[in-house]
């Protein structure tokens, strides 16, 4: 038995899509934090398995989900992923297999319209397909992580990521996951400065368009590397802000 697990929250663009692609699963769970938009009543479409639940953070909520699943093994996707053919038939195929408790797939992510294969986006495999009783999340407010007991392998056919449509999505989550990543940062005791700030963002732009060689991809490519520069920059800034308040001194 295969449970889906999905957090949402304000995801109407997505979701629909997302969840199609995953009908043919035992059992979908979803847990929303308090959508403004239809996401709520598009889930309800697919699944009865639908919660609402406050926000503790990506980790806390994943692990809420996962607590309510009940297949042998569990798939956890964002409500910006789709699993294609080919993928769902080597799912099918990798949970045959005994001697292993994980799998990392490779995602393909699209930003504003366009597949990137350089800047480090390909192929970015993530673990997402574990048994339910040797895998959990790990706490972090923001880029958690599945922690499996046991042999873990990869797949070949990518898990297709819609990362941004447009760019008024790409400011929405660079302002989004700066902030969760400062405070991630200021609680672990880090530190920063301007001038921090700036060389951070200034490498990552290095980084992304000619080490990474989004250069490649085209004008998709350089954005990428401005934006990721960006998202970089002001996570450094509000931990300077995070440090200079007073407040938290």
């Amino acid at each position: 038995m295969l449970s889906v697990i999905i957090i949402t929250k304000n995801e109407a663009q997505h979701i629909g899509r997302c969840l199609a692609s995953v009908a043919w699963a035992d059992e979908i769970i979803v847990l929303d934090s308090g959508s403004s938009d239809e996401t709520v009543p598009i889930c309800r479409q697919f699944t009865d398995k639908v919660f609402i639940t406050d926000w503790p953070g990506f980790g806390p909520q994943k692990q809420r989900a996962l607590d309510k699943a009940r297949g042998d093994w569990v798939l956890s996707i964002d409500a910006d992923e789709e699993v294609g053919p080919a993928l769902k038939s080597e799912i099918q195929q990798a949970m045959q297999q005994n001697q292993v408790q994980g799998f990392e797939i490779p995602r393909l992510s699209s930003y504003c319209g366009k597949q990137i294969k350089h800047g480090g986006w390909w192929p970015d495999y993530v673990l997402r397909l574990f048994r339910r009783d040797v895998g959990r999340f790990s706490s972090e407010v923001v880029h958690e992580r599945i922690e499996v007991k046991g042999a873990i392998r990869q797949l070949n056919n990518p898990l297709w990521h819609e990362a941004f449509i447009d760019p008024a999505e790409v400011l929405h989550k660079i302002n989004a996951y700066s902030s969760l990543g400062a405070e991630k940062m200021f609680n672990n005791g880090k530190r920063a400065s301007l001038g921090k700030a700036i060389g951070k963002g200034l490498w990552t732009f290095i980084r992304t368009y000619f080490v990474q060689a989004a250069i490649l991809d085209g004008a998709e490519g350089l954005m990428l590397a401005i934006s990721n520069a960006e998202g970089s920059y002001y996570k450094y800034l509000k931990l300077r802000e995070l440090c200079r308040n007073p407040a938290n001194k």
